[in-house]
């Protein structure tokens, strides 16, 4: 029902789509907008399958639903990472996140705490900083997660108001089990898995030293011996003190530079974003603006005020997801209070797929649904990388329609700089494209011939969409080895991994036809497609081509700059105070409507 749903009458909606385009290119012209608002409205982990745009029929979305309605709905739109850090690094710069180096070789894909040295290099163009420079006025609401500080406590270099937003209301890193009490830890299996081994080895290795020592058989400097026990005395008491106070350390929200809230608190968490939002709209009538309100939801910690708490036919996924839908809600109705939705281009997506193996402690499902599509978070089957996309801009780009075209969340990145009549960079390689040229029927196809899907620095698998073809060939070089095996995920290690023994190799690789089989179930061979290795040829051919355009980064991800450095530690109290603050006022907050 799903892939009906979303591929039935695809020729009559494109017929549709060119019969009407020529009235809104000309109403392009009669509008004459010279620099739009911009409102990119940005969920965590939200499944493609969650929306009634897209087919679900139980989540209650109407705002969202809205949002297609009025304006264009994607329904082949990939997300340049199946990973929250790499896939908005992308999304920001328009390129490939291992071009920025914010691609990992390690086993580690995310930013993970408050105070390590990696993110987003001064070295990258943002959007925001283009779009700045033009004029316009910008603010980053919500998760950001591309790095705070670089060498101490405040040089801020990878914060949001270091690449191109004028205000900042937020999370620098992101939303975790471990921020909420009571629901669990992201870390605590990892730790023990990690950690139980080396202190055995350590333990041991002292016991030992210290009979040897005891019998005569060899003598060792009782002051090297102190110096080793104590070594290791003081790495378990940093590693026990830091996730002890986890949620004192990393999960705090922030004004621009400010810390005022250590820890977070959830009591009406959406509704203060909201109104941070609301009010920014608000400030900024007269002139250009543009807007990234970046949603906590439905990442866990699972979270939803009372309002929406039960609500839902889902459980807390579920309320969580009609919260976010009422504040998508609250946004375009202030822009229709302020006469500014003609003149804003609104857009809808989520940072990559619904992460399936999210199962709570009691065994309440916690990921969100990919509907047809295979897999989820930190995978490339499309499940993990296929997404919302939703653009509204009304009298310009034509209501109700559907583009079935490979399009990418990078394209944001030109179509706004463009919009606002800013200079593309010319000294660095922009991998995303101008999405108005489609979205307004000038062109029927999109301009990505071929999209490289990375699972971390690796890559995984590669799309083509030929030319004057309705095929969409992928092919996958390596695929994750699913635990358990006959799942639709890696629940034994919570998301799947990118090497080693996590994956699979395939030589020849494997091959669909996403046309065909968009829930890649059954891989082609010689004998089902004679094109078997003339396709594979082009793609390898596209392989090195892409491989030739890239050049070394620093590892933003590796893992010096990963680790925790208490040196780069904000803290809006002291330490001997658990980092305890609450400067968030809260004031009147939006009005709350569940149904």
């Amino acid at each position: 029902v799903f892939h009906l749903f979303l591929h039935s009458r695809r020729k009559m909606r494109l017929l549709l789509f060119l019969i009407t385009c020529q009235c809104a290119i000309n109403s392009v012209n009669a509008h004459h907008v010279s620099k739009p608002n911009v409102v990119l409205l940005m969920a965590d982990d939200l499944g493609i399958g969650d929306l009634g745009c897209y087919g679900n029929r139980t989540l209650r979305t109407p705002n969202i639903d809205r949002l297609a309605e009025e304006g264009v709905t994607l329904t082949q739109h990939i997300a340049a990472s199946p990973l929250c850090t790499p896939s908005r690094a992308a999304f920001l710069t328009g390129r490939y996140p291992i071009r920025s180096g914010m691609a990992a070789f390690s086993r580690v894909g995310v930013f993970l705490f408050s105070a390590s040295s990696g993110g987003l290099p001064s070295e990258e163009i943002t959007f925001s900083e283009l779009l700045k420079q033009r004029g316009y006025t910008t603010a980053l609401i919500g998760k950001w997660h591309l790095g705070m500080n670089c060498e101490s406590s405040n040089d801020f270099c990878h914060h949001p108001l270091s690449h191109g937003f004028d205000y900042f209301y937020g999370l620098t890193v992101t939303n975790f089990r471990d921020c909420k009490p009571g629901q669990g830890s992201v870390f605590l299996k990892g730790v023990q898995k990690s950690l139980v081994i080396p202190i055995q080895i350590a333990g041991i290795t002292l016991v030992s030293l210290a009979i040897v020592q005891y019998i005569g058989l060899l003598k060792v400097p009782f002051q090297a011996l102190g110096y080793c026990l104590l070594i290791t005395a003081t790495s378990l008491a940093v590693l026990i003190f830091f996730f002890y106070h986890f949620r004192h350390l990393n999960c705090f929200l922030m004004r621009d530079h400010q810390i005022i809230q250590q820890p977070l608190s959830y009591e009406n968490l959406t509704q203060r974003l909201t109104k941070e939002a609301m009010q920014f709209i608000g400030r900024n009538t007269d002139a250009p603006f543009l807007l990234v309100l970046s949603y906590l939801h439905v990442h866990t910690a699972l979270y939803a005020s009372k309002n929406f708490s039960g609500k839902s036919k889902h459980g807390l996924y579920g309320d969580a997801v009609e919260e976010m839908d009422w504040s998508v809600g609250q946004v375009l109705d202030v822009l229709e209070k302020y006469n500014l939705s003609d003149n804003t281009l609104v857009y809808f997506t989520s940072d990559q797929g619904a992460h399936v193996e999210e199962i709570s402690s009691s065994g309440e499902v916690h990921g969100g649904y990919n509907g047809i599509y295979k897999g989820g978070k930190s995978m490339n089957w499309e499940g993990g990388i296929r997404v919302p996309g939703l653009l509204r801009w009304p009298g310009v780009i034509q209501a109700g329609a559907y583009m079935d075209e490979p399009t990418s969340n990078m394209d944001i990145f030109p179509t706004i700089v463009k919009l606002a009549k800013a200079q593309l960079p010319s000294d660095r390689i922009i991998d995303g494209h101008d999405l108005m040229p489609l979205l307004q029927g000038k062109v029927t196809q999109s301009k990505h011939e071929f999209l490289f899907h990375y699972c971390n620095a690796y890559l995984n698998a590669v799309r083509w969409h030929p030319r004057n073809s309705e095929s969409v060939w992928k092919v996958f070089f390596f695929t994750p080895n699913f635990s358990p095996e006959d799942s639709n995920g890696c629940y034994d290690s919570h998301v799947c991994f990118c090497h080693g023994g996590f994956i699979t190799r395939h030589d020849p690789p494997l091959l669909f036809d996403l046309s065909r089989d968009p829930e890649e179930k059954v891989p082609l061979t010689p004998e089902t497609e004679s094109r078997f290795y003339e396709i594979l040829r082009v793609i390898h051919l596209a392989v090195d081509n892409h491989t030739r355009s890239l050049h070394a980064a620093p590892d933003q991800l590796s893992w010096d700059n990963l680790l925790w450095k208490p040196w780069l530690q904000l803290c809006c109290s002291s330490l001997f105070q658990s980092c305890y603050c609450d400067y968030d006022s809260e004031g009147s907050l939006p009005e709350m409507h569940s149904g």
